[in-house]
Formats: C-alpha cells, structure tokens, sequence
C-alpha cells in the first residue's frame, strides 16, 4: 500500500488557503479514521474499586449539600478518553451517585437515558413519571429520555447506586439537555407487579400498554432468581446470562444501550465472544477476576470495570464454592442499529 501524503508535505501557503475556506486535506488524516483491520479506540480497561472511591464520595456528602449539587455523583472517567469528558466508553457514562437519609434530589428529565444500578442501602426511591421505585441493593432502575424523576431517602443509612447513561452520544449529537419540574404525584400502579413472572402476562385481553417502558425496576431478587434457575436447569450452559428486556416487545430495556445480568458458577472461567461495542462489568455478589487484552482486574463486591470494543475479555470466579454475580451494560443496541455490530467470536 502506498505510503499517503502528510499535512507537512503540502506548502504552508496551500494549507492556509484551505484553512482560510474551512477546508481540509483527507488523505493526510484517512488511516486515522479508518484505520485497516479494525477500530483503535480511546477507550481503555480501566478499573474503578468501590473500596477506594466510596470514603471519597462520603466525603462529598459531607461537603457539599445535595442543594448545592442536586446530583451528588462521582464520574467514573476513562483515562483514554480524557477525565475532563466525563465519560467511561464512546457512548457510556457512569457514575457513583450519593443520597443521604432525609435527603431528596428534585425533579427533572433530560434527553440522555439513564438506568440506576443499587449499589448499598435501603430506603430511598427513585420516582419515575409517577410510578414510585423503591431501591435495595442489585435493583435496576429505568429513567428513559424525557421522563420525569426525582430521588429520595426515608432511611437512616446512606444509599449509593451505580448510574449509566448514553450521555456522551446525546451530548455529541449536541442533544443533551435537561428541564427542571415540580415534585411528582405517586400514580397508582407498577409494572414490575405485571412483569416480573416469564411467560405470565395481564390478561383477559392482552394489550399494549400507553407506556412505552411498561416496566421500570427489575428487582434483584428476581433477576438472581432467574439466573439460578437457568443454571440449575442447564448445567452444560456455558454462559449464564439473562437480558434485561421490555416485557411488551422483547426489544432492550431501552434503546441505545443493552443490560444484561451474569452469573459464574464456582470456579467458572468464561471467556467471552469478541465483539464490537465496548462494555461495563460490575459486580454485584461475590469475587471474580476480569482479564481485558492481556490486563488483569480483582472485582471485589461494588467495583466496576470497562472493556473497549473489540476486546478479548475473559471474566473468572475468584470462589470455588459460591457463585459470582455481574451486571453488565454494553453498546450493542446502539450498534446493531447502526449497522456496525460485529461479533469475532
């Protein structure tokens, strides 16, 4: 292949013309943006232990009121990208966020979609166009674009969840923006009441609902009961994963990003298919060890890590005698819809 053009081959007074008429030269930048093979991202495996991050976010508790900040949230930045964009992949934020008993963080609703992942604690809630979620640890937690929500705390210990959002895509599309609203009214009903039973749906007459996200929170208890029972029912499955879906339509829980839940068997190493969307492992129960193109992570209970796309990505439980526990969110419905989804196996 021949060697392309460099910028600094080109007379400096040609450079200046095209500058001058907001022109630039393509082949000097070409194997940048397309490189030959596959994707070079920014984004690299980073890391984030929960022991070391959560004597940090007390302290903002400590200084600094929720009035003041009215998202109390450490931004789990990947250093690829730059920790002034906040951001932990291309498409995913995530953030450690803070609610403090008596504590409640106003009402709002944006363009980015945003799933809470309970970290610790009890008695908080997070409201979400009406419909009053309560949070315990393990829950997964829709507030999909343009939805009302607001948190609160009726408990005497502090409540800490994981949240993820598609924010850097909706900011580089420079759609990111939020709205400010008053106190929400608790709405009768609650999906997860409907939904949270396979193959069990309302009836006499099934409808689609009004809703486009009929279900909001995904308890834990259920979701780990359902990753037990396929386990014990396939013992041969090498990957005991179940997704987290809308109950009316099968599609992803939401619409730009995929979240699934994983459970390791004792003294289970599973190597995982190479693919294109980067992803987020966090461990809810248990030890496990994630290897992530040739760097290795201890996962205690509570950290988070981040593999880029494209990535050979091999997780281990660190027990040989109780299971391990992930959630995991990824890029993939973002990516299938753009029709770059690729899976290398």
């Amino acid at each position: 292949m021949n060697e392309l053009g460099r910028l600094e081959d080109l007379p400096a007074d040609y450079v200046q013309a095209l500058r001058d008429q907001n022109l630039v030269p393509l082949w000097p930048s070409l194997r940048a943006v397309l490189p030959p093979g596959k994707p070079r991202p920014n984004t690299r495996p980073t890391h984030w232990s929960y022991q070391a991050l959560r004597p940090l976010l007390l302290q903002a508790g400590e200084l600094t009121p929720i009035e003041k900040a009215e998202r109390r949230v450490l931004v789990l930045a990947n250093p690829g990208h730059g920790l002034e964009k906040m951001q932990a992949s291309a498409a995913m934020y995530l953030g450690m966020q803070l609610l403090l008993p008596g504590e409640w963080a106003p009402s709002h609703r944006h363009t980015p979609n945003a799933v809470r992942m309970v970290v610790e604690g009890e008695g908080a809630w997070t409201t979400v166009d009406g419909e009053k979620c309560v949070m315990r640890r393990g829950d997964l937690i829709l507030t999909p674009t343009g939805l009302w929500h607001e948190h609160g705390h009726d408990g005497s210990e502090p409540v800490v969840w994981l949240d993820v959002l598609d924010l850097p895509l909706v900011y580089y599309m420079e759609a990111s923006y939020h709205i400010d609203g008053a106190r929400q009214v608790v709405k009768q009903g609650n999906g997860e009441r409907a939904w949270t039973r396979g193959g069990v749906v309302p009836m006499p007459v099934f409808e689609r609902s009004a809703k486009a996200y009929p279900m909001l929170r995904y308890p834990w208890t259920e979701t780990r009961s359902a990753l037990q029972a396929l386990a014990a029912d396939q013992p041969e499955l090498e990957a005991v994963q179940v997704g987290y879906v809308n109950p009316e339509t099968g599609a992803a829980a939401e619409n730009i990003l995929g979240f699934y839940a994983l459970m390791l068997r004792p003294g289970q190493t599973l190597r995982l298919p190479v693919r294109s969307p980067a992803c987020v492992f966090h461990l809810i129960e248990g030890a496990a060890q994630a290897r992530i193109e040739g760097e290795t992570f201890k996962l205690a209970e509570a950290d988070t890590c981040c593999a880029p796309g494209y990535s050979e990505v091999t997780l281990a439980n660190a027990s040989a005698t109780e299971p391990a526990f992930l959630f995991i969110a990824d890029e993939t419905p973002l990516h299938q819809k753009l029709g770059v989804f690729e899976n290398r196996g």
